[in-house]
């Protein structure tokens, strides 16, 4: 068992395969030119099945494979493969640009669940996010895993003047589909230019939602993220991750292992244990995990308690979203 000194049990691993993306969004990566990690710095293939072991070992129940972009890596299908034998629910989050070449990897491995990243519903925007083309691609994706009965959600950050217009384009969406709508509220990492007026919040979401349509909370799980609702008449559902204002510390239960094999015991911690120098050196990881873990902050790795309108993100000693893996 990994616990903190607030007695949450962490029995959640969130890990970054790569630092590399398909993609460019601006929210998550710093618009200067970006040097991704060198493939020696990254860990390697066995590395990250030795550290998943030694979590799974110590109580993990669920392990969930984010980037960068995870499917972009060379052997993510090999990494896929080898954590789907562990006893644990194995989940993804990845942009669905390669969803068709990897779904027979995705389905042996028993990923039932996967979260798709989909900040718009409009073609020109999408470009206009990511700087790609390949809209029809994603959306086509989506559509392939709900074929195959693998439960889909997606998850869209929201920000005002860019995507606000959307909500309810979104939520249409769930009227015909079995998919869940996750509306995140834009946050700030190291180079994304967040600023206060830009985040569009749970309250504001669901005033939008109210206007034209009936919402009805959901009683949620202990670990939710996400606060989550129906709407009578939908197959599909949405949620709301209101990380900024309603967070959800007081049950949080995540690690994140960086693709360099840091640990961070909080999205917004602005420390980190250097896990893989201490496995390539045949160190027992399992103290380090444990004393990263006990040193972790009540709430926003206690640098953003408070008034997120006061917030200055230029002070907040952190990575960017694309080098922690989200």
């Amino acid at each position: 068992m990994i616990a903190d000194s607030f007695g949450r049990v962490h029995d959640y691993l969130r890990i970054s395969l790569t630092d590399n993306c398909n993609f460019r969004c601006f929210y998550c990566m710093p618009e200067e030119e970006y040097d991704f990690t060198p493939a020696s710095r990254l860990m390697q293939t066995e590395e990250i099945i030795k550290l998943a072991e030694v979590f799974v070992a110590n109580g993990v129940k669920k392990i969930r494979l984010t980037g960068g972009e995870p499917l972009v890596r060379k052997d993510a299908a090999q990494i896929i493969a080898a954590l789907g034998k562990l006893p644990v629910e194995l989940v993804i989050t990845t942009n669905g640009t390669r969803i068709a070449e990897m779904l027979p990897v995705l389905k042996e491995a028993g990923i039932k669940t996967i979260n798709i990243s989909l900040d718009t519903l409009q073609p020109e925007k999408f470009f206009m996010i990511t700087r790609r083309d390949v809209f029809h691609q994603v959306r086509s994706n989506i559509e392939l895993l709900l074929q195959h009965k693998i439960r889909v959600k997606v998850n869209m950050v929201v920000m005002k003047g860019l995507n606000d217009n959307e909500i309810n384009d979104f939520i249409s969406w769930t009227k015909h589909n079995p998919i869940q709508i996750r509306f995140i509220e834009f946050m700030p990492f190291s180079g994304n230019k967040w600023t206060s007026n830009k985040m569009f919040s749970l309250d504001e979401i669901l005033s939008v939602v109210e206007k034209d349509f009936t919402v009805l909370p959901v009683k949620g799980e202990p670990h939710d993220t996400a606060k989550s609702f129906m709407i009578p008449g939908h197959e599909g559902s949405f949620a709301i991750i209101s990380t900024m204002t309603n967070p959800f510390c007081d049950t949080c239960n995540r690690m994140r292992l960086t693709a360099d094999g840091k640990l961070k015991n909080c999205l917004f911690s602005d420390s980190e244990t250097d896990l893989l120098t201490a496995l390539r050196k045949n160190e027992d990881v399992l103290p380090l995990i444990q004393a990263t873990i006990w040193s972790k902050k009540k709430a926003l790795g206690g640098q953003l308690a408070g008034d997120f309108e006061k917030i200055d993100a230029t002070t907040i000693q952190n990575r960017s979203m694309i080098t922690i893996g989200g």
